[in-house]
């Protein structure tokens, strides 16, 4: 039986990031009852123990007072959150953000930074004793939440990364660092994949710093980020290694929802690895998207016609054994895929239209290539079958 310690508070769960002037102490919002002479819609005081999630009539209510959580399902259904959830064309979008619908939304902002957004952090510190591997220190800063899945008594194998936000949005900052100490062993992963919401102009900020000391075997492994049209991303992976020690990083990105049909026509992302081994830089990659590029990702000199990438690299004895594997395993991968050495790490680079092709091959990828590896922690993370 998988059981989870170091449960976050129910309360602080439910109590997301305030993003709008609809979460404010009090907001104007239309409430349930009608006008007892005209029979209309009557506005009412709120405030966030009772709060209406968008200011036309149907809405969700959260009343965290009770530890509920009460659907309203009324006559009309709410657009205002469309043009931050939905990837879509650059004329239905412009459409919409200039409909009257999403005027009280909009109006009066110029930029992220007039609301409030998140500034999350979680830290890991992980260290080694007779009966495996124990947590040395931990340390979580709303909306960022740590858990451990066990299965009976066995040590800590697997750690699991939880945004309590929902996603990402402009201005965010999030945080995550994962330390092994020496002769620790551990795998990082996230519970679901990460959304990035449209921003206003302000870029959200991840940082992740990854430190695997000697003898230390550590796997990053987070699920997908997927970017939403005219989203604004900063991501910056750091690792610092030493000699001895293991380590295996995955990042990855999808533009928009294949099965929604969505289509990221705008916005700006720049994802940036930096590796360094006994404190000397030995490999540094950057990848970058602005407005200008976006019409132009389809060229085979670009992206072709793929719209999931991911880069998975390997720090690690016998690196030139472990490179004619990969290069063996390849062609059962089923996207592409290709992998070369590059300054004592082993670089791998997928690629596919849809990003459950990139799933398929990330999966098949650990399926071998972690019993080469001696398994543990390099294997599939239990939350990618949840």
């Amino acid at each position: 039986m998988i059981q989870f310690s170091h449960l976050a508070l129910y309360e602080e769960n439910l109590s997301q990031r305030t993003r709008d002037r609809y979460f404010r102490k009090t907001a104007d919002l239309w409430s349930r009852k009608r006008h007892p002479k005209s029979g209309r819609w009557s506005r009412a005081q709120f405030d966030r123990g009772q709060a209406m999630l968008g200011t036309s009539r149907p809405g969700i209510a959260t009343y965290l007072t009770e530890r509920n959580v009460f659907l309203c399902s009324l006559a009309q259904p709410t657009s205002w959150w469309k043009p931050m959830l939905d990837a879509m064309s650059l004329s239905d979008l412009t459409d919409e953000l200039n409909g009257s619908r999403t005027a009280d939304v909009g109006a009066g902002r110029t930029s992220d930074r007039d609301l409030q957004r998140a500034d999350g952090c979680g830290r890991i510190v992980l260290s080694v004793s007779e009966n495996g591997t124990r947590i040395e220190d931990i340390f979580e800063r709303s909306p960022i939440r740590i858990m451990f899945p066990r299965a009976g008594h066995r040590a800590v194998e697997e750690a699991v990364l939880i945004n309590t936000a929902g996603g990402i949005a402009g201005g965010d900052q999030l945080e995550c660092s994962v330390a092994a100490l020496p002769g620790a062993s551990i795998a990082v992963t996230t519970q679901a994949a990460e959304k990035v919401y449209r921003a206003l102009y302000e870029p959200a900020r991840v940082a992740t710093r990854l430190k695997a000391q000697e003898s230390a075997k550590l796997a990053w492994l987070p699920q997908e980020t997927i970017v939403f049209n005219r989203a604004r991303l900063h991501r910056t992976t750091s690792i610092e290694l030493f000699s001895g020690a293991e380590l295996l990083a995955l990042e990855w990105l999808v533009l928009g929802r294949a099965a929604h049909g969505e289509v990221v026509v705008g916005g700006n992302i720049i994802d940036s690895w930096r590796v360094k081994r006994d404190g000397q830089l030995i490999w540094a990659d950057s990848f970058r998207i602005t407005d200008e590029i976006y019409p132009h990702l389809k060229r085979k000199a670009l992206l072709s016609n793929h719209n999931a990438i991911a880069t998975l690299i390997y720090f690690g004895p016998d690196l030139d054994k472990r490179l004619d594997f990969l290069r063996e395993i390849i062609p059962s991968l089923g996207c592409n895929c290709a992998a070369t050495l590059v300054s004592g790490l082993i670089v791998v680079r997928f690629a596919a239209k849809v990003s459950y092709d990139v799933k398929v091959a990330l999966r098949r990828f650990l399926q071998q290539f972690g019993p080469e590896l001696g398994s543990v922690p390099f294997q599939v993370p239990k939350m990618w079958s949840c």
